[in-house]
């Protein structure tokens, strides 16, 4: 059948006005996106490009009693480089003396490769070149004296953005107590120590700022200025002395070694206060090394041994069950309870004595003998005078994961006829260091029982948030005169018993020697001896009281007096002579004088005169810098190592930008 022209035309028509429907209706609808939907549209656009990032805070700093720094966080710059920013002519002329100094600084390229590469970037208008991370405050201010980068931002397209590293300035020490923060690998914080306890006061309040995306995944931030800016956290100052950390640290490291021990813990507390001045534990690595893993202070419970027989003798005293006069037979050193057998260290016993000479000799059968036939009727008794020297809980310090102690009662499943006299002398019951210290130092305190401190204060710039008072948790554990007696049969410890090889006419100190064994009974791993020594000195007037614990030594000696006391002599005579405090003690309750770079007349002073110059001489590089840049100088330092001689004298006028050359050595 033949096809009409007509028929044609009509079907040519219906397609061109339907082609032309369609587009009407395509005009139509992006004429509605875009004059009734372009906002969204537009809001949706900068959304994947354009977002708001969390600016973190700085975190606190955390102090020493004295001031030193023992945790801060160090700014870090990351350098980014926009090569469109510059002017032409400044470009030209700078690029491949920049592209000289980065190939020497940074490395990565040569030469001839920076310059490729920023040209390239250039001429395809990239404007946000990852160049250094991370780099120290010195190292960023060499930089940015480099061609091109000394013109700024705007006009030679240096982009620097700071963030902040946690640094240890006294690196390993102390560093199970002072804490610190760890980021995991799904992004999580782990903080422990005093960087734990005290994070809410640490941390501060994030910023935020407006940032742009940029090519391979980088966000370049829109403006200099933050939209929020960040809060800093405040600063702990806790009870720690480094002087005397110091030489805690090394005392024990040095008899770990001398004994190769497995590992060992020292403590040191102001005994009025309960300031911790010193905290220092030390465990062996598979490869002979020891260092801070783990707090044995306040983590590990273990059987005291012989040192908790000063909480026997208080109870026997204090309930008048006996009196220091009181005669004991030790019975050729070997007594028998339900057939287990408790021997003297003097393998013939020391015959008749009395119980106050059976404490200085640490005669085992003069004690359990005392304690089981006061109590064997009424054990309960002894429990109850026990938990009211803090025994059986937590001493409720500032740190996190305290262990309670754990003193068996009648009823429990580990109870038995031997518990008594096995708890007289130290075994079958759970205590940290630190809280046998706590005990200590009650008696040394005369009979006052303090709960043990950290922390002192918390920090804003320059006022007091939070202070932390001393906390009696006791105010009177014994009768007075028992206190006067224990103290006196300490003192003759050290003078004619187990610890007389710590004696000086010089320098008297008083504490008890201890022994114990470790995993008896055929449990796992074998038995082992823990040595220690507990006290206080001078012995007269108390300005502190000390434990050391060391852990399974296996060369030479195991004796408390051998192993533990020699740190303890070497440590209190030390602090003594070397310390000139201990010659003009304080008044605790007074405000601390201007000693040294204590935090007062250092830190916050700094703030309070923020146009003088302070006196960072002493200081490493590391604090003095951030502190002078702080103040708006600009510091340039020589040499590597403390702060020797400063450019402007301390007390000097300064004003911002001012430059400050530090010498070091």
């Amino acid at each position: 059948m033949a096809i009409k022209r007509g028929d044609n035309s009509t079907r040519i028509l219906l397609i061109y006005g339907g082609m032309m429907l369609v587009a009407v209706l395509i005009l139509a609808k992006l004429s509605y996106i875009q004059f009734k939907e372009g906002e969204t549209w537009r809001a949706k656009a900068d959304s994947l490009t354009v977002r708001m990032e969390k600016i973190p805070a700085n975190r606190g700093n955390i102090y020493s009693s004295d001031g030193s720094l023992l945790a801060t966080s160090i700014p870090k710059y990351t350098i980014f480089f926009d090569p469109y920013a510059a002017k032409a002519e400044d470009f030209e002329q700078n690029i491949h003396a920049l592209s000289d100094s980065l190939s020497r600084f940074v490395g990565k390229r040569s030469v001839g490769q920076w310059e490729s590469y920023f040209r390239k970037s250039r001429a395809s208008k990239k404007r946000y070149l990852p160049i250094a991370n991370k780099l120290s405050y010195i190292e960023y201010m060499k930089l940015k004296q480099f061609p091109l980068f000394n013109l700024g931002k705007n006009k030679g397209g240096l982009i620097v953005e700071q963030q902040y590293v946690r640094e240890y300035p006294i690196g390993m020490i102390a560093n199970r107590t002072i804490g610190y923060e760890r980021e995991n690998e799904d992004g999580t914080i782990t903080r422990k120590g005093i960087e734990a306890a005290f994070t809410k006061y640490l941390t501060g309040k994030e910023g935020a700022r407006t940032v742009q995306k940029m090519s391979k995944g980088l966000w370049k931030p829109i403006s200099d200025e933050n939209d929020v800016d960040p809060v800093d956290g405040y600063d702990v100052i806790t009870t720690i002395d480094v002087f005397i950390q110091d030489i805690a640290h090394h005392a024990l490291l040095d008899v770990l070694q001398q004994y190769e021990a497995d590992h060992g813990t020292v403590i040191v507390m102001e005994t009025q206060t309960g300031h911790i001045k010193a905290i220092s534990n030390l465990g062996r690595t598979l490869s002979g090394d020891y260092i801070e893993t783990i707090n044995y202070a306040i983590l590990e419970r273990h059987d005291p041994g012989s040192t908790f027989k000063l909480a026997s003798y208080l109870a026997l005293l204090d309930d008048k069950k006996c009196d220091t006069a009181t005669i004991i037979d030790t019975k050729n050193g070997v007594v028998t309870f339900s057939n287990r057998r408790v021997t003297d260290s003097n393998r013939r016993g020391y015959g008749k004595i009395s119980l106050a000479r059976g404490f200085e000799v640490s005669s085992n059968t003069v004690v359990t003998q005392a304690v089981n036939e006061a109590y064997k009727n009424n054990p309960e008794q002894f429990i109850n005078k026990l938990e009211s020297f803090g025994f059986n809980d937590t001493l409720g310090i500032q740190l996190r994961g305290e262990p309670k102690s754990y003193i068996p009662s009648p009823g429990d499943r580990n109870w038995s006829k031997i518990a008594l006299p096995w708890m007289a002398y130290g075994y079958g019951i759970l205590v940290s260091p630190l809280q046998m210290l706590t005990l200590y130092n009650a008696v040394a305190n005369d009979g006052v029982m303090v709960k043990p401190q950290f922390v002192k204060e918390v920090r804003d710039v320059d006022h007091s948030i939070k202070m932390y008072e001393t906390e009696v948790i006791n105010p009177q554990i014994a009768r007075p005169e028992v206190i006067r007696q224990m103290q006196d049969i300490l003192k003759n410890v050290v003078k004619r018993g187990t610890g007389k090889k710590l004696y000086s006419p010089d320098f008297p100190i008083a504490g008890k020697t201890g022994t114990a064994q470790m995993n008896y009974g055929g449990r796992e791993g074998g038995m082992y001896y823990a040595s220690s020594f507990a006290g206080y000195f001078p012995a007269d007037n108390p300005k502190y009281s000390c434990i050391v614990v060391v852990h399974k030594p296996t060369k030479g000696s195991y004796y408390g007096a051998d192993v533990a006391g020699p740190v303890f002599k070497r440590l209190a005579q030390k602090i003594y002579t070397d310390n000139p405090s201990l010659n003009q003690v304080e008044d605790v309750n007074q405000p601390l004088e201007k000693v040294n770079r204590d935090y007062e007349s250092y830190y916050t002073k700094v703030q309070h005169n923020a146009t003088q110059m302070p006196d960072v001489r002493g200081l490493p590089a590391m604090d003095a810098v951030p502190i002078l840049e702080n103040l708006g100088l600009k510091v340039h330092i020589n040499g590597l190592g403390k702060v020797k001689r400063q450019s402007v004298q301390a007390g000097e006028q300064i004003k911002k930008n001012q430059l400050i050359i530090l010498e070091l050595g």
